[in-house]
């Protein structure tokens, strides 16, 4: 996890969440999963100790989302929740389904877009597994999903996960380079799903859109339309994909439509009404989730930019 209290969460590159999966891939491919869950509980207590920066943030989201003040517990259960999710990845990237129990709702949403040909964006967030997307794969041969992500990210869990699983291909269609509006363009016109995380702002996103102050957890926090004004611009349905982890083998995947830009209205008063008024909807389906699912949440960074306040 990011551990680092930075003004631009990019800036700390995820490393610790880098090591953290390669830890977690090592002990799952040579002791085995009960052991590796065993392992788990040592590892969230380091962190739990040793990462005042992540408990700090941890611990701010936690007392709005539970409504109550956070306990050591509840962050623990954070961590744990979260280093849960990072083990789980091995056998995702594997195929390994059989490990887990899977339920679905709104499948039948992917299954239309599917079918239509035209693709589609899948807007997730940092919350619970989007590698469990791979869990409906299997019967749906016709799925393809490329994440949208900055490069340097991108190639660092990358490498692990293709060392774990060879034959695994993990679609990555880089931003923040000449070029990649038409590339994710060319991905959705052969009717691929591009996946984007909606729940991080980066304060030099201004070319994909601007940031937008809107109420989340009782807090006003920053949220960038860069990925709604793109879906518009490309006149394509966006898909809101979460895959809850329930604890243990459980997890929940939901699926549901945003919205759809294939026909967005002529005048552009109006298309900024629908952005903003798509970009409120996810706001709110995302505090929905995290009151429901409170563990489930992993921005381990300064989200609300309070360490900035004087």
């Amino acid at each position: 996890m990011t551990v680092a209290a930075s003004k631009d969460w990019s800036a700390a590159r995820e490393r610790s969440n880098l090591f953290t999966l390669r830890l977690m891939a090592w002990i799952a491919l040579h002791l085995g999963r009960p052991i590796a869950r065993l392992v788990l509980h040592p590892i969230a207590l380091y962190f739990l100790l040793f990462a005042p920066t992540a408990r700090r943030q941890s611990t701010r989201y936690l007392v709005r989302a539970l409504g109550r003040p956070a306990s050591w517990r509840d962050n623990y259960r954070h961590i744990h929740a979260f280093a849960s999710t990072v083990l789980d990845r091995v056998w995702f990237v594997q195929g390994r389904m059989d490990v887990f129990e899977i339920s679905e709702a709104g499948a039948e949403t992917v299954d239309a877009t599917l079918a239509e040909g035209r693709g589609a964006f899948l807007l997730g967030a940092h919350l619970g597994s989007f590698e469990a997307l791979h869990a409906i794969g299997g019967s749906r041969p016709g799925l393809h999903v490329a994440m949208v992500m900055y490069p340097d990210n991108a190639r660092m869990i990358h490498s692990v996960l293709q060392a774990i699983a060879p034959d695994f291909k993990l679609g990555i269609i880089p931003i923040g380079r000449s070029g990649s509006t038409l590339a994710i363009r060319d991905w959705l016109d052969g009717g691929g799903l591009a996946g984007l995380l909606g729940d991080r702002f980066l304060p030099h996103e201004s070319a994909r859109g601007g940031s937008v102050e809107i109420p989340f957890l009782g807090v006003p926090a920053r949220f960038t339309d860069g990925p709604l004004r793109l879906a518009m611009l490309l006149k394509r349905r966006v898909i809101f994909m979460v895959g809850l982890y329930r604890g243990g083998r459980r997890y929940e995947l939901r699926f549901h439509t945003l919205a759809d830009f294939s026909r967005p209205p002529d005048d552009a008063a109006a298309r900024e009404r629908l952005v903003h008024q798509t970009l409120a909807g996810y706001v709110a389906h995302l505090e929905t989730l995290c009151r429901e699912a409170p563990y489930n949440w992993f921005n381990f960074h300064d989200f609300w930019r309070e360490d900035e306040k004087p």
